[in-house]
């Protein structure tokens, strides 16, 4: 992972892809109010000590999107 960014799984049951992100996304209101969710339903409580967010890769995408655009 190059420096700067982070790894995170996305996806539902066995249907997991990793994304490269930078670590600015994590400053971003949207991206934090999502790992609010993730947090309140599992815990952080995740296998192998990886962030996993249950959401279509699809869902994903279009909240990157959402950061270049605003």
């Amino acid at each position: 992972v190059p420096k700067g960014h982070f790894v995170v799984y996305v996806g539902e049951a066995d249907e997991k892809k990793g994304f490269v992100s930078p670590i600015s996304f994590l400053n971003h209101p949207s991206f934090q109010k999502l790992l609010s969710e993730v947090e309140e339903v599992y815990k952080f409580n995740h296998p192998m000590g990886v962030l996993r967010i249950p959401c279509s890769e699809e869902a994903f995408l279009d909240l990157i999107d959402s950061f270049q655009s605003s």
